[in-house]
């Protein structure tokens, strides 16, 4: 147990708050109507996503809502992979309702302030305990139980009142900070996205003589380049179609699935098997420089390619991958890849896809009459090389903006754990120093 300070308690949660008080009853009016808390709609660091929040009428609710949420209460996760996920709820109210996935827990403030529970929940004591506590296989969760035994700290109540106030502050010039760093990040995605389109659709010249193409989705190409087709400069390999029964001799190998298949990158953790006809199975193999595109998912997600270097030996892929096999005297794998990744490639993907409620897809005649854009073999080369270099030095400065993030949510986490434990002691003066902005952790900037 830790060393709390000698005029600090410690009690159960369920002895200095109610869990979970109020919750619909099952005979609900169907067309009483509600704000309704998903797990999804809440992150790691306890923020809500507003636009989420739906708005429904019983009869249209899933089950599992059904946790009424006041005012000052703080709703957790008590299921993985959402496990500790919280957020406090200043405004919460009678027709602000949660998935049962969360303990809706409501302070006794003569013995706990509410916003110091919501820490005391979040903190790096409570990941830990809550961790340990979780069974089951599939979706690990938190019973009553466990989650009823765990032990808060109680300061008195005035220092509860100066260590939240301390930590309201803290967090919020933390949590700026942290929006200001992805500000970055996105400025420099956007820079990585202009600079791929701007080379793969004008060159990297800085004065590019251009001319008319007469083609609706590329109007204009510099004046030695091509636009043709995909289907005329390489050949488009359709997959295996899973589910069919074979019979005679047949040897097993391994494929690729839609989600081995990421934007820009593969991965390979989990590669499943299948056992078919030879004949059946090299029609089918990948071979080095193969640039993959997936044919259907997410929208955005359609027609990005993704170069296979041969990871592994005499593998397939389902027929929901396409295999783009480039003439290697007309077309590099790696410009074609960077081509798809282009807003170009993206508006091309976007506009054809076949799009349903959730989702969308191409087929590999669409895929073929892509329009490519294409300079000589070697300026093909002069801008992969370009390009090659240019994100590799966006991507260092992003490492390094990712890893000032991560600095900043490791002292978040500290800082709460510090405070809520009585490592550190908050006095007036702490609160003041942190509301004026005074007390902020040093990140070494990045120069963009």
């Amino acid at each position: 147990m830790n060393n709390y300070p000698s005029d600090w308690t410690i009690d159960r949660i369920k002895d200095i708050a109610a869990i979970n008080a109020s919750s619909l009853p099952t005979d609900t009016d169907p067309d009483y109507e509600f704000e309704y808390l998903e797990i999804s709609n809440v992150n790691y660091y306890g923020v809500i996503d507003q636009n989420a929040i739906e708005h429904l009428r019983y009869e249209e609710a899933p089950s599992r809502a059904r946790r009424r949420v006041g005012m000052n209460d703080t709703v957790i996760s008590s299921v993985r992979p959402n496990l500790q996920a919280a957020a406090f709820c200043p405004n919460g109210h009678g027709h602000f309702i949660c998935s049962t996935g969360f303990n809706v827990v409501h302070a006794n403030e003569k013995k706990l302030l509410p916003k110091f529970a919501y820490y005391a929940l979040i903190s790096e004591m409570g990941r830990q305990y809550f961790e340990a506590a979780a069974k089951g296989v599939g979706y690990p969760a938190v019973d009553d139980k466990d989650f009823n035994s765990f032990l808060v700290p109680l300061p008195p109540l005035s220092e509860q009142t100066r260590i939240t106030a301390y930590l309201d502050a803290s967090c919020a010039a933390i949590d700026a900070a942290v929006a200001a760093k992805r500000c970055q990040v996105d400025a420099l995605d956007a820079l990585q996205k202009a600079t791929i389109t701007r080379a793969v659709t004008r060159g990297i010249e800085e004065k590019t003589k251009l001319r008319q193409t007469g083609n609706a989705w590329m109007k204009e190409v510099p004046e030695n380049w091509d636009l043709v087709s995909l289907k005329r400069i390489s050949e488009i390999q359709t997959g295996l179609t899973l589910g069919k029964g074979y019979e005679g001799a047949l040897i097993e190998r391994p494929y690729l699935r839609v989600a081995n298949v990421q934007d820009g990158h593969l991965n390979l953790e989990d590669i499943t098997t299948i056992e078919i006809p030879l004949d059946i199975a090299l029609r089918v193999e990948l071979r080095p420089d193969d640039v993959l595109m997936t044919e259907g998912g997410d929208l955005d997600k359609l027609g990005r390619g993704t170069i296979w270097h041969g990871e592994i030996p005499e593998c397939l892929h389902q027929n929901h991958i396409f295999a783009i096999r480039c003439f290697a005297h007309k077309l590099r794998p790696a410009f074609l890849a960077y081509l798809t990744a282009s807003q170009y490639g993206r508006d091309y993907f976007e506009a054809t896809g076949k799009r349903t409620t959730n989702l969308a897809n191409t087929n590999a005649t669409k895929v073929g009459l892509s329009p490519v854009p294409r300079p000589s073999v070697d300026e093909q080369n002069r801008i992969c090389h370009f390009l090659d270099t240019k994100l590799r030095e966006i991507a260092q400065i992003v490492g390094g903006i990712e890893a000032q993030i991560a600095t900043l949510h490791d002292y978040r986490k500290s800082l709460i754990h510090e405070c809520i434990t009585g490592q550190r002691r908050i006095s007036e003066v702490d609160v003041e120093r942190a509301r004026r902005g005074e007390d902020k952790p040093r990140v070494p900037s990045t120069v963009a």
